[in-house]
């Protein structure tokens, strides 16, 4: 018989994390482990309080499901026991582990991936002064993609600001909802001319409608406007992309039917990620393969992380040891 344990742990970050909505000092998570026999498969969730989620309860939604999981439930009958959402994301990981654990293949060969390549990450920069940007920006200026924190009023001030500090990179901005139509429209032809490569999350989610009809100058990526594939028609008529993140899509199971189902739509992608360890950034590995963007740096930005961790250079990640997952 399996056993399921899980818990919250908390890893410090190198610096405060500030976006539209507030700062952290550290990352919350919640990690599952099921046990069946010698094999152990583990997965790794951050609660999110923006769409009202906490620890406490992440740990008992799991716990309700105890027994299911215990007595042999998988994947499948998984997305019919739990709502999308971080706990069923730490519980969907786990049995993906321990699947591929069990049948002594890596959990991109259950996906039907020969192989999984490595990908290169954005690296993000705090929402801050200008100044406070630029200075950030110029230590990693070499990295090849910047993801800038925006939302207030001096947003083109920090992008020309990050711009002039690190003119080789690839530039993305995240307003994580933080600014109006308005703001937008004003911003957009400057963003282009600054040569942004994409905006993610302009506007307020329940406010998105107003992009129907609207030409951006810039490509636009739903984030919070995106969970599961429930949202994907109405994401079409507004984005160009779509930010597909585990701990909003409810686990790997839904994240790789909803890149699949995007595509179908025309949709780009990005793939991202809460700040967490290495142990919640192997899963979504397999979902950024080809992805326009791929946002997996939570590691990068932890004090220290998970042993064994993801293999980083620079932004290059490189596939998860067995160790870790899958």
């Amino acid at each position: 018989m399996r056993r399921l344990s899980f818990r919250d742990e908390r890893w410090p970050l190198r610096e405060a994390f500030v976006i539209s909505r507030g700062a952290k000092t550290e990352a919350h998570v919640v990690v599952a482990e099921i046990a069946d026999g010698e094999h152990v498969g583990r997965g790794e969730a951050v609660p999110y309080p923006r769409y009202g989620e906490d620890a406490e309860g992440v740990l008992a939604e799991i716990a309700a499901v105890r027994g299911a999981i215990e007595t042999g439930a998988g994947r499948e009958v998984l997305q019919g026991l739990m709502p999308a959402g971080a706990a069923r994301n730490a519980l969907d990981c786990a049995l993906w582990d321990l699947e591929a654990k069990r049948a002594g293949v890596r959990a991109w060969t259950l996906a039907g991936r020969e192989r999984l390549d490595p990908v290169k990450t954005c690296y993000t920069i705090s929402l801050g002064s200008p100044e406070e940007m630029a200075a950030a920006a110029r230590l990693h200026a070499r990295r090849p993609m910047l993801k800038l924190k925006v939302g207030g009023p001096d947003d083109l001030d920090r992008v020309e600001a990050v711009r002039g500090a690190a003119p080789r990179a690839r530039l993305v901005v995240d307003a994580n909802e933080g600014l109006t139509f308005d703001d937008l429209r004003r911003l957009a032809p400057e963003l282009a001319r600054l040569d942004v490569q994409l905006v993610e999350q302009p506007l307020p989610a329940a406010e998105d409608q107003a992009l129907e009809g609207w030409a951006s100058p810039v490509p636009l990526c739903a984030d919070e406007s995106l969970h599961t594939r429930a949202e994907l028609a109405d994401c079409a008529r507004r984005y160009a992309c779509v930010n597909i993140k585990l701990d909003k899509a409810g686990g790997l199971t839904e994240a790789l039917a909803l890149a699949a189902e995007a595509r179908g739509l025309g949709l780009e992608l990005m793939v991202g990620c809460m700040v967490a360890t290495s142990l919640a950034m192997a899963p979504a590995l397999l979902v950024a393969q080809g992805a326009r963007v791929v946002d997996l740096d939570g590691p990068l930005l932890l004090a220290r992380d998970r042993e064994p961790g993801l293999p980083i250079t620079g932004s290059l990640i490189e596939p998860p040891p067995p160790e870790l997952w899958g």
